[in-house]
């Protein structure tokens, strides 16, 4: 600790004997970006639990904080010692505190983090003392409610319900007929038991309340031995809650609290009161405490009530079904076992037993407490499972009949700090199949129900030594998967090795319930007119409700259906709230969402294998074919197999990543006759934002040619072979072939697509656009290229007209032609020549040629290192730089860029579209989203959004290429779809703090840096201008890929349409989502917008708006044929992006300019703010300038000019004439 306390004195000491003085000022306000979520939970303090995540708040000034003073008594408090010189040693404790921070935790941040969080999730202390008074005002108050006489239970509801009151009264309904009856007497005790007893509890999430658990234990003699029977206990139960509701409510109570009911996870047998404090600033008054009361009667230890007849195999529910021809349950035995039923009266059961248990655990382990705060944290209503895991790891578990002593889970050690409890409990979850291997904790006096009472009964068991009741009855298997997906991603955050990371933050800091980024698809289901094909009404009551049963069916069905597709498939739909004492029963919820969380090595396969043919089981082959329906048929395979099968029918590549959308909505649609158009999915919204319009692409399927990916690699290698077989002709003989363009790599936001002059002629001028692959051609070594740089681009056109000539000569219909510019520079030593090459099928190629020695000849102009030898020292040079020595410079960064940065980048994405089946969609999906926004190519290169959008699919230190494991790569913890890694990238976008960089381990750990990656420091200052710094293995500056871009302007514009964007992916959960809404861009803050002729751009097709009517024409003029319109195949011919480039060169100075480069019709530009104001005439000064108005004719003229924003229009609109139809001027500009 004493380490922690030297540091900042020794930077401070640093900084001002070395550090200048304008260096070290911040601006806070400016660059911080503090963010306000965090995870913590509340078990709600009782046995049945309010689990949710605390959010850290800052102590009040009136409040001590206890994140420092109130640390743990073994921590010794840091001490500074007098004086920057003192070489006092550390004393023995502070050692051995800075050793247990070092051993115990992560790291010492890491512990400091921890001691700071836990005091702000506690209560208050100050707070306490008017909940301690109400609870004694209370106590007296439940022990002097009058008894009331034994009456029929419909007669005391009725009497009840006069006074506002509901008696919560569950299935089975009791009837006139029923001969028992219910009375109240007051309790004979009253204890406070649950997280708040033991003082384990945790701020609630969302403001919630703290939950303080009173546990009031029912008289005996209100029971009889056969209350155990078709829920005569909860019946009592019941009204003996609405009798103390009732009595709380009058206005004589004097309480001063409002009264509600509350159900756990929606069950009316688990119903409890809860009260909650009028803000009057009265003496018992705890508003500020922000907590509520829970009143859970209990049945007592002396009950009637026999245990053993509430074993997981016993059946309870003993009710005449009727003559129910659609019920189930009338082909079956009447007498079913009902572990839910069985095991929710367990749960009612005093828990003061587990009080006990857990306050010796306390005595036991000094870190429990603090591991129970660590671990509970957003999952509802399970604090008491969270409790008896930690538990379970203590003491270790239950022997069972049969085991081996190798096969019995060891327990943990008791001296562990709170976050290795954490991390073993997360290890547990994440490693531990709870469907098929119960727990049981071991107990002293060993479990009262053997483990064979809860085969085939219960789909998870964990039995708690302090608790009859299984902790994960009614916990869908669904919930249980996520949670472990969960455990094992927080486990891989922790386990990070980059030093960059903060887990601290990504573990108990921020929100992670979105649905978006958890899930891999979302689907929206509306059940108003759900009904079930098989109704069981034993399942019914067993569950507790209709809704409860209708959500285990869906659940269980789904995660059958789906099998091995899945990790996890999960029903969301809202948490049971708090209701008035006048309604009995908790609302259902109408609509819910299904998460699934994919396996991508199955979820998109299209045939699902079931029985064969001869199969001897007729139960299993009757179960799959009910199962599926009419989608079953007997197929035989090309191995000889003949099986029962399910097929997928999809016709395009996209459509196979809705196989497990359209298994849900079969099963849906089959077994509860919910129609499609009530299950909502968002996949084709998206889809349909990386397709051609569907008039095109009716054009390119009618005509036979090859599209997309597979076709551009085809193109791709029969053209390498069509040159590997020209050594004769050339100079030199081919070496190796690089790709370099996204279409090659899975990127490029359109399958690419050829364009043949057959199909040229029938589509229209504005859709007649053809991108071009660029290639990077290398020969063989040689020492007869010349050393002057000028020379050795003559010799590239050499090479490419001779390769050119072979080429026309050997294919058939090839067409090469010699590019010598590209319109933007003229500098003779700088790359810029090229081959175009169009196939016979229409693709389109780029070909430049790399020549290894340029390097060394830009660096002897330049007069880098390159020219020097090791042990010459080069004079500092102070003459001014040469108009060559930039040329070289652009030209070396060129070169670089395209060379060596390039190829390397290419195989590196590449190799994670070949492992991540959602890469590439992610990629392509984001791209679309920044062009649309007009932020793409321009301000943003392609390259470097690859890798940000890599940085979510690979883990640090992680080498990925074509030879990598699958599993070794984590590829369960990525996103499975695209719309989830869009969601991923989205947030990042929004909450990145620039100044903190971004690395990404693209190519494997710690590559040894080649001589080019050295060289590239030379021109990697010049990415200053930007603000964003992503880093790779290879470019430690992080500045290869953002050197043009962005800046400041266009970092700030980002994150602000990120925040939008994800403001309307959360609408997901309110309602409808308007996915093309998110892709149209807002013109509102532009200068001036300038509106493009569609007609005369080739690429409209890809606009993200796009107007079919306008897709439609085939010539300009009524009387052309369609061979006079037959136009020359331009590749890469975009007049609207060539017309950007121009203004951007003119106007560089003057104008900040926007443009979507996917087929954009607008342009939008901002007025350069500095400029707007007078300023001195100079000569040379950049922009056109006006001079400013004297005021009147006695002003004496000061030579001042301002922005002439009206001659600048002018020249746009001369310059864009015939290509820009309007121009907008905004009135605020």
């Amino acid at each position: 600790m004493l380490t922690n306390v030297m540091v900042p004195n020794l930077k401070r000491k640093r900084s001002e004997l070395h550090g200048p003085r304008k260096s070290q000022k911040f601006d806070q306000d400016k660059f911080s970006d503090v963010a306000d979520h965090s995870h913590g939970k509340d078990s709600g303090g009782e046995s049945e639990g309010h689990d949710s995540m605390s959010f850290v708040e800052k102590p009040e000034n009136d409040e001590e904080w206890e994140g420092i003073n109130g640390a743990p008594p073994n921590v010794v408090p840091q001490e500074r010692h007098p004086g920057p010189t003192s070489k006092k040693l550390p004393a023995g404790e502070e050692l051995r505190a800075i050793k247990d921070a070092s051993d115990l935790f992560k790291s010492s941040s890491f512990k400091f983090q921890i001691d700071a969080l836990l005091p702000n999730v506690r209560p208050k202390p100050s707070r306490v003392p008017p909940l301690e008074r109400f609870l004694f005002a209370l106590y007296a108050f439940l022990k002097d409610i009058p008894s009331s006489s034994p009456q029929h239970p419909l007669e005391a509801a009725r009497k009840l319900q006069k006074k506002g009151v509901a008696v919560p009264y569950s299935l089975p309904l009791p009837t006139e007929e029923t001969n028992w009856k219910v009375a109240f007497e007051p309790p004979i005790e009253v204890n406070l038991v649950g997280s708040w007893a033991n003082k384990v509890c945790v701020k609630p999430k969302d403001g919630q309340k703290f939950g303080v658990d009173l546990a009031i234990e029912m008289p005996s003699s209100l029971f009889q031995e056969k209350d155990y029977l078709n829920g005569r206990f909860f019946h009592k139960r019941s009204f003996y809650l609405a009798t103390i509701a009732a009595a709380i409510q009058r206005a004589k109570s004097g309480l001063e609290v409002d009264v509600s009911y509350e159900s756990l996870k929606g069950d009316p047998r688990l119903t409890k009161l809860v009260l909650t404090p009028k803000n009057n600033d009265s003496a018992t008054d705890f508003t500020k405490l922000n907590a509520k009361v829970c009143i859970l009667p209990v049945l007592s230890a002396d009950s009637p009530i026999p245990l053993h007849r509430l074993s997981p195999s016993h059946s309870n529910i003993r009710v005449n079904f009727g003559a129910d021809t659609t019920s189930v349950d009338t082909q079956t035995s009447p007498h079913l076992p009902t572990p839910l039923y069985n095991n929710a009266l367990l749960r009612t059961i005093n828990p003061k037993y587990q009080l006990l248990a857990i306050h010796a655990l306390q005595n036991e382990c000094p870190r429990y407490s603090e591991g129970t705060r660590i671990c509970v944290r957003g999952f509802e209503s399970a604090g008491t499972w969270w409790w008896s895991l930690l538990a379970l790891l203590l003491n270790g578990e239950e022997r069972r009949p049969g085991s081996t002593k190798a096969n019995q889970r060891k327990s943990v050690g008791k001296g562990l700090s709170s976050y290795q409890l954490f991390k073993a409990a997360l290890e547990f979850i994440a490693k531990h199949n709870m469907e098929k291997d119960p727990v049981f904790i071991r107990s002293a006096d060993g479990h009262r129900y053997p483990p064979e009472e809860y085969g085939g009964h219960s789909e998870a068991v964990f039995v708690d030594s302090a608790s009859l009741a299984n902790l994960l009855a009614g916990v869908p298997l669904g919930s249980l998967d996520l949670l472990r997906y969960d455990a094992a991603k927080t486990l891989e955050t922790l386990n990070q090795t980059s030093p960059s990371g903060d887990p601290f933050t990504a573990v108990f800091m921020k929100d992670s319930r979105d649905v978006l980024t958890r899930f891999d698809v979302i689907l929206r289901v509306h059940l108003s007119s759900a009904k079930p094909l098989k109704t069981s009404i034993h399942s019914t009551l067993d569950s507790g409700t209709p809704s409860t049963a209708l959500l285990a069916s869906i659940s269980s069905l789904l995660r059958q259906g789906l099998g091995n597709r899945s990790r996890v498939v999960v029903l969301l739909h809202p948490s049971s709230l708090s209701r008035s004492v006048s309604q009995a029963h908790p609302s259902t919820p109408d609509t819910i969402f299904v998460g699934i969380v994919h396996d991508p090595q199955h979820a998109f396969r299209l045939v699902d294998h079931g029985p064969a043919a001869g199969e001897q089981d007729q139960a299993r082959l009757d179960q799959f074919r009910d199962l599926w329906g009419d989608k079953a048929e007997l197929r035989r395979f090309k191995d000889g197999r003949i099986v029962e099968s399910v097929v997928w029918e999809v016709t395009t590549a996209d459509e196979r990543a809705h196989v497990p959308s359209m298994i849900v909505r079969h099963l849906l649609q089959r077994h509860f006759n919910i129609k499609e158009d009530d299950v909502e999915t968002w996949q084709k919204s998206f889809d349909s934002l990386l397709r051609l319009p569907p008039s095109i692409s009716r054009e390119y399927i009618s005509s036979g040619v090859s599209t997309g990916f597979k076709g551009a690699m085809t193109a791709f290698d029969s053209l390498v072979k069509s040159i590997k077989k020209l050594d004769d002709d050339l100079p030199l003989s081919l070496l190796t072939i690089s790709p370099i363009s996204e279409a090659l790599r899975y990127t490029s936001v359109f399958s690419p697509v050829p364009l043949p002059r057959s199909l040229a002629s029938l589509l229209p001028p504005n859709a007649r656009y053809l991108a071009p692959i660029e290639i990077v051609i290398e020969f063989e070594k040689s020492s007869k290229w010349p050393d002057d740089l000028k020379a050795v681009q003559s010799i590239k056109l050499a090479f490419f007209e001779r390769l050119a000539s072979a080429l026309m000569d050997a294919v058939e219909g090839l067409t090469a032609k010699v590019v010598v510019g590209d319109g933007l520079h003229d500098s003779p030593i700088l790359d810029k020549s090229s081959l175009e090459i169009v196939t016979s099928e229409g693709w389109a190629f780029t070909a430049r040629i790399w020549h290894d020695r340029e390097l060394n000849l830009l660096d002897q102009v330049i007069g880098g290192e390159a020219t020097l030898l090791p042990h010459i020292v080069r004079k500092k040079d102070t003459q001014k730089k040469s108009a060559q020595y930039y040329e070289a410079l652009q030209a070396k960064e060129v070169y670089l860029r395209r060379y060596i940065h390039a190829p390397r980048h290419h195989r590196a994405i590449a190799a994670l579209s070949h492992h991540y089946s959602a890469f590439s969609g992610t990629v392509r999906l984001v791209k679309r989203w920044l062009a649309s926004h007009w932020l793409l190519h321009f301000h943003i290169s392609e390259e470097v959004i690859e890798l940000i959008c890599a940085s979510f699919f690979i883990a640090s230190g992680r080498t990925i290429n074509a030879n990598t494991d699958t599993e070794q790569t984590m590829q369960h913890l990525v996103p499975a779809s695209k719309e989830r890694g869009f969601a991923f990238v989205i947030k990042f976008l929004r909450d990145w703090k620039w100044e903190e960089g971004l690395f990404v381990p693209l190519y494997g750990a710690d590559p040894a840096p080649s001589e080019e990656d050295a060289s590239m420091a030379s021109f990697s200052k010049a990415g200053a201008a930007s603000v964003w710094k992503v880093s790779t293995e290879h470019d430690k500056d992080g500045h290869v890929w953002t050197s043009n871009g962005p800046d400041l302007v266009v970092a700030r514009r980002l994150r602000a349409l990120a925040e939008a964007t994800w403001n309307c992916l959360q609408s997901l959960e309110q309602g409808p989502m308007n996915v093309l809404a998110m892709f149209i861009h807002p013109t509102n803050d532009y200068d001036f917008l300038l509106q493009m002729d569609t007609s005369v751009l080739p690429r409209y097709l890809h606009n993200v708006n796009v107007d079919t009517n306008l897709l439609t024409k085939r010539s300009r003029y009524a009387n052309q044929t369609q061979e006079q319109d037959a136009t020359k195949v331009l590749p890469g011919f975009d007049p609207a992006r060539f017309f950007f480039n121009d203004l951007q060169r003119v106007y560089a100075d003057t104008l900040k300019l926007f443009c979507d480069p996917l087929g954009g019709d607008l342009i939008g530009a901002v007025w350069d703010p500095t400029l707007k104001g007078p300023r001195p005439f100079r000569v040379l000064g950049g922009f056109s300038g006006v001079p400013v108005k004297k005021g009147n004719e006695k002003d004496k003229d000061k030579g001042l000019i301002t922005l002439n924003q009206s001659a600048v229009v002018s020249e746009i609109e001369r310059l864009g004439r015939g290509i820009v139809k309007k121009i907008t001027i905004s009135e605020q500009s």
